[in-house]
């Protein structure tokens, strides 16, 4: 390739939170960005000064989408999901520079035999090793769940010949576009002015965070390095959620108190969406080691960026008599995010029983 030659990437998933965060990446790196998506929303507006170029996909269209993607130097694709979507990207073998695709930290199996698809409750969360590492085990079995068929398309992927393919796994991904952007948890209660906040399991869980600028660093590694790998891409922070806490309030200017029991959450008293009956923790060695990553930006910057657009998207909903329940309607449903704020259930726990300041 000449020196003055353009790179060009192709993202399938390009308006969401990963696709967004990735195209601003490459493009002030000097790619030209094809982002392909189905029109359900615009994504980044501010990208139209570089050189990213949007067009409507809808990726079950195989023909269409191997056309568009042939003969790029980088395809990304955020939102493969099973072995039909491997099979698709198995034909791009000779034909693109890489192909990196995001899967999930939770095709990881604990040492108990669970997987996060099926817990119930704390007694069968997984018992993961501390932390996890692309060599340790991940769910494989037959069952037509997230987790299952995120591994199964994994396996498939791997299986192809002459595919320089990157399979990164993230955690709980965090950043502007989000459609389940979990501290909405506490920047709610933060605009709400609730000074106190109590946390089940003494506000210790760890869930592992993964920043789309960070992703993206990591993204336009593989990029650079072609090759056949598995990858984490989580946050180095490995903050408690007692601490991710204070990182909001503190950015938001507020001040509050952290109250904590032991045990696990009492219905929704103390739930949040990072709790876990054991902490989920996920390495970065191997990412350091092979492509010489190195963390761009820490939470607490990240999640400054996470503040201000949801802050400002649901400020321009409350604007348009519509509530933050339509900014996440997928948070809503999937996630039952209407009970995070129980605030009545809290305001009695602070009255009648106290607990353990943090």
């Amino acid at each position: 390739m000449g020196a003055d030659t353009v790179r060009t990437a192709m993202i399938i998933g390009g308006t969401g939170q990963l696709g967004a965060a990735a195209a601003r990446r490459l493009a002030v790196d000097g790619w030209s960005v094809l982002v392909a998506h189905r029109g359900s929303h615009s994504g980044d507006t501010s990208l139209t000064d570089l050189d990213v170029t949007t067009i409507r996909l809808d990726r079950e269209d195989t023909v269409s989408l191997l056309a568009r993607a042939r003969g790029h130097d980088l395809v990304l694709d955020t939102v493969a999901y099973d072995e039909h979507h491997a099979d698709q990207l198995t034909q791009l073998a000779g034909h693109v520079g890489s192909l990196v695709v995001i899967s999930t930290g939770s095709v990881y199996v604990g040492a108990n035999g669970s997987y996060l698809d099926v817990v119930t409750g704390p007694d069968d969360f997984p018992d993961f090793p501390i932390p996890l590492r692309e060599t340790d085990p991940i769910v494989d079995n037959a069952e037509r769940t997230y987790s299952p068929l995120k591994a199964a398309m994994e396996r498939r992927l791997l299986e192809a010949d002459d595919l320089p393919v990157s399979i990164l796994r993230p955690g709980a991904i965090h950043g502007p576009f989000s459609p389940a952007l979990r501290e909405w948890y506490f920047v709610k209660r933060a605009l709400d002015r609730r000074r106190r906040i109590v946390l089940s399991d003494g506000g210790r869980n760890r869930f592992s965070t993964s920043s789309t600028v960070n992703v993206a660093e990591l993204i336009s590694l593989c990029a650079e390095t072609p090759g056949r790998r598995v990858l984490n891409a989580v946050d180095r922070d490995n903050l408690s959620v007692a601490e991710i806490a204070h990182v909001i309030f503190e950015t938001m200017g507020r001040e509050v108190e952290i109250v904590t029991y032991p045990g696990p959450a009492v219905g929704n008293l103390g739930s949040t969406p990072w709790s876990v009956g054991h902490p989920l923790v996920m390495s970065m060695d191997a990412a350091s080691v092979e492509l010489g990553y190195s963390q761009p930006v820490s939470y607490a910057d990240a999640v400054a960026e996470d503040i201000d657009w949801v802050t400002r998207e649901v400020a321009a909903a409350e604007r348009r008599e519509e509530s933050w329940q339509d900014v996440f309607p997928t948070m809503v449903t999937r996630s039952k995010a209407d009970g995070w704020f129980d605030y009545a259930a809290e305001d009695e726990y602070f009255a009648g029983r106290g607990g353990t300041r943090s």
